[in-house]
């Protein structure tokens, strides 16, 4: 169903022609169907502009789908005697109630966010609401329109991309689509472009390194033994997540002190880019606690074995790692440590990694 607003309730032909188009097909089936002879009436009511049938005893009859489609709860009916070609007829006029634009507040870019917890349940009422809105936020020049649809309304997400809503990203809960209303591609950011992932390398007062064996691999590292590796959670820090996947694999506990490297490559996981950071890290207890779902086998292995494995050796990435391991260890590098600052931009407290050094024995000055 198509709908049209008003300022007045005079309008043209070619209007009231634009308006009740849509139901063209659904009158004459009807009137194939009984055998009755139609002619179709349009009456305006606080703006909105709908059609009422007429058959040629003065009955005025109206279709069920004139209301499904927009929703029973939105529409209500007033019944009143009107002389129509000098007989007294009844008419039945359907107006609206409550049909206005979906709840939403703008963004600081010219855009649009619906509320995702105030949308239509019925889906009907949504998909008229939903066209009402991108008809009235088009003349209001706003640009693009972020619509998050919760799991439970799964069912609006076919309804929004059948008018022109695209996939932004998804969540366990939600699914996000957007819209963008100027000429031109669309200016709105892209979904996110990276994964984070972290590894610990921890090393004891007697030079040995903390390695595991994956339960899981591909066939290239099958028996490799290597650092405890992982992905960060969301709002999670670099330096708590490495701390904190070291003490998931290998029940050690451990501190952090700096990030030593950090590796940049792309189409990796889902063709996302990956961003994969070198942790070192102190321990604080040594007993190891193997989790067997995703850990094989943990110890603690003699640095110069570690390195002196042919898959390390053979390696350019993790001989290099290994390389600046072994020099940090010597204090000949420096990494990154952690510093908390607060911005005057956002107000907000992030983590700054840099590095510091003591002058006066030109060391590296971590936690």
């Amino acid at each position: 169903m198509e709908l049209k607003s008003f300022s007045s309730c005079s309008v043209s032909t070619s209007e009231v022609a634009h308006v009740g188009r849509s139901y063209s097909t659904l009158i004459s089936s009807f009137r194939h169907k009984v055998g009755v002879r139609f002619s179709t009436h349009f009456q305006c009511r606080r703006g909105l502009f709908l059609t009422t049938y007429c058959a040629s005893d003065n009955t005025y009859l109206t279709d069920k789908a004139v209301i499904s489609s927009v929703g029973q709860d939105n529409f209500a009916a007033e019944t009143s005697s009107h002389r129509i070609n000098g007989t007294n007829g009844s008419i039945s006029r359907f107006y609206s109630t409550n049909l206005k634009l979906l709840d939403a507040f703008d963004d600081e870019y010219g855009g649009v966010v619906v509320h995702p917890d105030r949308l239509p349940s019925n889906p009907y009422t949504f998909a008229s609401v939903l066209r009402l809105s991108l008809s009235q936020w088009k003349k209001m020049g706003k640009k693009g329109i972020w619509l998050k649809l919760p799991l439970d309304q799964s069912d609006l997400v076919p309804i929004a991309v059948k008018e022109g809503f695209q996939y932004h990203h998804a969540e366990p809960g939600y699914v996000m689509l957007t819209y963008w209303i100027p000429e031109g591609p669309s200016m709105l950011p892209a979904n996110a472009s990276h994964q984070v992932g972290v590894g610990g390398f921890v090393i004891n007062d007697n030079n040995e390194v903390l390695v595991v064996q994956e339960r899981h691999c591909s066939p290239t590292t099958l028996g490799l033994w290597k650092i405890p590796t992982g992905f960060i959670l969301e709002a999670e820090e670099i330096y708590t997540g490495a701390v904190r996947e070291v003490k998931e694999e290998t029940g050690i506990d451990t501190e952090f002190v700096e990030v030593i490297a950090f590796r940049h490559a792309h189409n990796v996981a889902f063709e996302k880019s990956d961003l994969f950071f070198i942790c070192m890290l102190r321990p604080l207890s040594s007993k190891i606690i193997v989790d067997d779902l995703e850990i094989a086998a943990a110890k603690w292995m003699p640095l110069v074995d570690f390195v002196e494995q042919p898959l390390i050796q053979e390696d350019s990435m993790f001989k290099k790692i290994v390389d600046i391991f072994i020099a940090r260890l010597g204090k000949r590098y420096c990494g990154l440590s952690t510093h908390q600052v607060v911005s005057k931009f956002d107000g907000m407290v992030s983590s700054l990694y840099y590095n510091v050094i003591d002058n006066a024995d030109n060391n590296c000055v971590g936690k």
